[in-house]
Order: C-alpha cells, then structure tokens, then sequence
C-alpha cells in the first residue's frame, strides 16, 4: 500500500501479487484485488480493473467499494457511448451501473449519495432510501 500511495503502481501491483500467493482470509484477499482494481482504474485500464473487481467480489460479495467502482467504470463507459452516439450501448451500461450502485447502496445507506441521486433522476429507482 505503501508504494502504491507514493504512485509507484508496479512495484505495488508485483508487492500486492505477492501478498496474494499467501494470503488465505478471502476478507483481506478481497482488498488486495479490490487495491489491484484500484491501480488499473487509475491508468485507465478499464477492462483488467473490472476484472479484480470482479475478483474482489467473489472473494466477497459485501464489499461496497468495490461495487461502487464497478458501477463508476460502467457509467463511465455510457458515457463515453452516449457521446459517440451509441444510445443502446450506453443505456445498457448505465443499467449496469445502475445494479451495482444500487447493491452497494444497500450495504452501505449512507454512503454513495450522488449514485442515489443518479438513481432517481435517471429513473433507475423510485427508492428514496435503501436501508
């Protein structure tokens, strides 16, 4: 975490590799490739970010972060559609995106405020609250 904090994304990517091959607690094997998800997020490697996240989830299924990431990356890539004039691509990302804010929402109420406003606007959702 250390040198991915200092931005030093492949020393860290080959440390969180490595703490992987040890790590047994599916808990903290979630972080670190929920961390990984992070690294390719920030060097908008989209696609391989998606895959930890993926990852993450399997290893844990309650981890609203990494849902949260995944539902930025897919809205992202509405966008990017939307703006290409792809309307049905886009709308299908959105949907995406939409199920995954709306699972880490509910684990997570009060946090995510502006996805819940997306929600709403968007009509994705008609639930103003999620607890």
């Amino acid at each position: 975490m250390s040198a991915q904090g200092d931005g030093e994304y492949a020393e860290a990517l080959d440390n969180y590799k490595q703490a992987l091959e040890l790590e047994e607690d599916s808990y903290d094997r979630s972080l670190i490739l929920y961390n990984m998800g992070l690294i390719y997020t920030s060097n908008g490697e989209h696609e391989t970010a998606l895959e930890y996240y993926q990852k993450a989830l399997d290893s844990n299924p309650r981890l609203p972060q990494a849902l949260n990431n995944v539902a930025v990356i897919y809205h992202f890539q509405g966008e990017k559609e939307k703006e290409a004039g792809n309307d049905e691509a886009a709308e299908k990302l959105f949907d995406q995106a939409a199920d995954y804010w709306k699972r880490a929402i509910r684990l997570a109420p009060n946090n995510y405020l502006e996805a819940q406003n997306w929600l709403k606007t968007s009509g994705r959702s008609a639930i103003d609250i999620y607890f």
